[in-house]
């Protein structure tokens, strides 16, 4: 059983055990974290709500599917993912993980884009993870944009952990070295 310190477990828990106001609660937490994870696979916002809303109703439609073995948002990620590939593959188009638009949506949702704007280090930052490899650039947002733990990733990605550490290793050196000198200082 998941430990009672994922907000998104309890939450579930109190929906089946019929606390209806749960569900508000589960969207809140995790709709649109989902939305974003799935629109950099899918390059498509309509597409991206389409899958997360398939998702979440899924998760509340067939409650005995979620068992709390892994925290709610890995579970809802697993899927989305799983439903993003699914789409990718049925458009016969790859993807390419894009942070800039991640951060401009949860900017306008927010209403954070002038502090993005006008925040150069964090303009850097981002231009240099658009430029790490597709493994690196999904490992570096699950981990430090999403705050999943290294497990919660490894089985978002169907990776390791050490594969993961190893991912995460390989992009801070890669982001040092894209951003030089001033890189030292913004990691």
């Amino acid at each position: 059983m998941k430990d009672l310190s994922d907000k998104g477990a309890v939450c579930y828990r109190r929906y089946l055990n019929g606390d209806e106001s749960a569900v508000d609660d589960i969207m809140r937490e995790l709709f649109f974290s989902l939305v974003c994870f799935v629109e950099h696979y899918v390059h498509d916002m309509p597409a991206a709500e389409d899958i997360a809303m398939d998702v979440m109703s899924d998760l509340f439609l067939n409650k005995h599917r979620y068992n709390f073995k892994v925290s709610l948002k890995t579970y809802v990620f697993m899927r989305g993912k799983s439903r993003a590939l699914d789409l990718i593959r049925h458009r016969k188009a790859l993807p390419v993980f894009s942070y800039e638009d991640a951060a401009s949506y949860g900017d306008e949702l927010f209403d954070l884009e002038d502090r993005l704007v006008s925040d150069e280090r964090k303009r850097a930052v981002h231009g240099a993870i658009e430029k790490l490899p597709e493994e690196m650039r999904e490992a570096v947002y699950l981990i430090y944009f999403e705050e999943l733990s290294y497990a919660d990733a490894s089985r978002v990605m169907g990776k390791k952990p050490k594969q993961i550490d190893n991912l995460l290793y390989r992009a801070k050196k890669e982001l040092r070295s894209i951003l030089g000198e001033e890189g030292k200082e913004l990691l």
